[in-house]
């Protein structure tokens, strides 16, 4: 059972994500985050071993600044003022699509990370409690392993990852010849890749808004992109297929951290799809992957069988389970805020047909809400 904590507010503070809500039980503390902990914040999450590079302290002013949530990040800490645990938190709220939190919308990965399981039941009973205090109908917790025994949990997604080698031909000659002749075709049109950061944004964007548009989902907004390069300067990157005649084909951003390399988010020009440029771009990342000395590559989530765990399947990808916890206030069927909704179907089939210049201007707006 999850021991019951009282909040306290005080007074005087300009909005709800400084505001000093604490949480006390001795020995530990839980309190919200406040600017002055930045560095002890990203000092934990490197050292922690089930921390990703989206429980870093920059990820709140990229959400903030890209899509005006507001942002609950919970910390706990002992008498000694030592951080045991942490828990990234987004508050979305809108008419469309309901009020209810997430760690973290957007991306793959989030939710829970803690020195300990009691200090993971504190934390979880403080979120519970914030989230209620919001009138929140829902939270969703976006973990890699089954940390929250007994909350109702999705499994039907996994995360593709491949173990890099030291060096690129190394991993070249593990592929097989079917495979290596994909990422060749490409190179004989006389494409070609490119790695950069906000030099590249404009192309991965135009290649990732027609993509999206494609699809039937909303935009993010260029601005989502750019704060997340300036955010993470050091770490973060664009790699792109342009044609010979310099058009951007296929793009994706490479997000590094301890270790591991991913690409959340990656598209190509449909029209182009007999020239494989998708097949370069992934080499090409996964050239930069071991050049750089990252020891994993991400490919990011996939439902088994369908069409994009096979694609990365195909690159010797393996796939690792995701836990995504829920808690539903009053109980209540798990929320189904995804294009397989059928109830979605309609919007999603209209959006296909709009313009794109229609859909990068009232995409972002929607999508913002959706996690």
């Amino acid at each position: 059972m999850i021991e019951t904590a009282h909040l306290r507010s005080r007074r005087g503070q300009e909005n709800a994500h400084t505001e000093a809500d604490v949480i006390r039980g001795a020995p530990m503390e839980i309190r919200l985050y406040k600017e002055e902990d930045r560095e002890r914040w990203d000092r934990y999450v490197f050292q922690a071993n089930t921390a990703t590079c989206y429980h870093a302290s920059g990820w709140k002013k990229i959400i903030e600044d890209s899509f005006g949530h507001k942002t609950y990040y919970l910390l706990a800490e002992n008498e000694q003022h030592e951080m045991q645990g942490i828990l990234p938190l987004v508050h979305l709220k809108s008419i469309l699509f309901g009020n209810f939190m997430v760690s973290l919308p957007y991306v793959n990965y989030g939710g829970i990370c803690a020195d300990s399981r009691e200090i993971e039941q504190q934390l979880f009973g403080a979120a519970v409690a914030l989230a209620s205090r919001k009138q929140a109908v829902h939270m969703e917790l976006r973990h890699q392993a089954d940390l929250c025994c007994g909350l109702p949990v999705k499994t039907n997604k996994v995360s593709m990852t491949l173990e890099l080698r030291p060096r690129p031909g190394e991993l070249w000659e593990s592929f097989s010849a079917k495979l290596r002749n994909q990422i060749q075709r490409p190179m004989r049109e006389l494409m070609h890749a490119r790695l950069g950061a906000e030099e590249e944004l404009d192309g991965f964007y135009s290649v990732f808004s027609q993509n999206m548009r494609d699809l039937g989902t909303p935009v993010y907004s260029k601005e989502f992109f750019q704060n997340i390069l300036r955010g993470f300067p050091g770490s973060t990157k664009i790699c792109t297929v342009y044609t010979a005649g310099g058009q951007p084909v296929a793009a994706g951003v490479l997000v590094g951290f301890k270790g591991r390399l991913e690409i959340p988010w990656a598209s190509s020009i449909r029209t182009y799809n007999r020239h494989s440029p998708n097949m370069l771009l992934y080499w090409s990342a996964l050239k930069y992957g071991c050049e750089q000395g990252y020891r994993v590559f991400d490919f990011g989530r996939s439902t088994r069988g369908e069409g994009t765990y096979k694609f990365k399947e195909q690159w010797g990808a393996k796939p690792v389970q995701l836990y995504w916890h829920y808690w539903i206030k009053d109980g209540g069927t798990l929320p189904e805020l995804n294009p397989k909704n059928p109830k979605y179907r309609l919007a999603i089939n209209i959006w296909k047909r709009l313009p794109l210049a229609l859909t990068k201007f009232i995409g972002p707006a929607l999508v913002k809400n959706l996690p």
